[in-house]
């Protein structure tokens, strides 16, 4: 069963601002400073009947062992935001350091280029899995937030696979941070 929050869309005032305006300078130090963290890269593909897409997706995190549960932020104007919204699934592929070049494949906005040099099967929740990647995991979505401008679905690990060792990508080993400022 999908749960969704609705959580304001501006943030919340506090005791230091209370008109909840911007502070002067704050945006560009905000995103010099966000601009440090660090993230893991992955490849997000879902499906929704016939219709698959995969994305770049560097918000992601574990939230729970048990159940084994990840989390991932997905902004709602992209097409896999839909396509996990109508189908409850999701597939989060680890790539290696040395499979940087694959970010550029799944960036732009047509599934079939996303896929077409890049070998995959149907996995058990339907999501296409990637099969030369560290690894995956297939989730089901059991909740979804909107915070702020990004929607976290909550999804609970249905099946994983490591393929290969190797050390996992990262904002280390790539150039340009996402910020989320679409």
């Amino acid at each position: 069963m999908n749960v969704a929050i609705n959580w304001p869309e501006t943030p919340l005032k506090t005791a230091g601002n209370p008109e909840n305006k911007a502070r002067p300078g704050m945006e560009k130090a905000l995103l010099k400073t966000l601009g440090k963290m660090t993230y893991g890269i992955y490849i997000l593909t879902t499906s929704y009947k016939e219709e698959v897409n995969g994305m770049v997706a560097s918000w992601v995190s574990q939230i729970s062992y048990d159940p084994p549960m990840v989390m991932v932020a997905i902004h709602p104007n992209r097409y896999s935001h839909h396509l996990i919204a109508q189908s409850g699934c999701f597939a989060l592929h680890l790539l290696a350091r040395n499979q940087a070049h694959l970010i550029e494949h799944f960036k732009g906005p047509d599934p079939e280029t996303k896929f077409a040099s890049t070998p995959w099967i149907r996995g058990k929740t339907g999501c296409p899995v990637l099969t030369s990647c560290l690894g995956y995991m297939e989730c089901e979505v059991k909740a979804s937030y909107r915070p702020g401008n990004h929607t976290l679905f909550v999804g609970e690990i249905t099946d994983a696979q490591a393929f290969s060792e190797g050390q996992p990508l990262s904002t280390f080993d790539y150039t340009g941070v996402y910020l989320g400022k679409e």
